[in-house]
């Protein structure tokens, strides 16, 4: 079966200050929880890591492991 892009993810490329949609697709992966964010509700990122996150916390937990 096809998948449409809307329930496939996106890829995107994060910058300090927004993110370019790479591939497109319907959301992005939580790096930490795994957890499905859709685009229009991402808002934590890591531009150094290229990774999303779903929350303030759980972006806080990965910067907290980094250190």
């Amino acid at each position: 079966m096809l998948m449409s892009s809307n329930d496939r993810p996106a890829t995107l490329h994060y910058g300090p200050n927004g993110f370019r949609v790479v591939t497109t697709g319907s959301h992005v992966v939580c790096a930490v929880s795994g957890e499905k964010i859709p685009l229009d509700a991402l808002r934590y990122w890591s531009a150094a890591l290229q990774e999303a996150y779903a929350s303030p916390e759980l972006a806080t937990r990965r910067l907290l492991e980094r250190a």
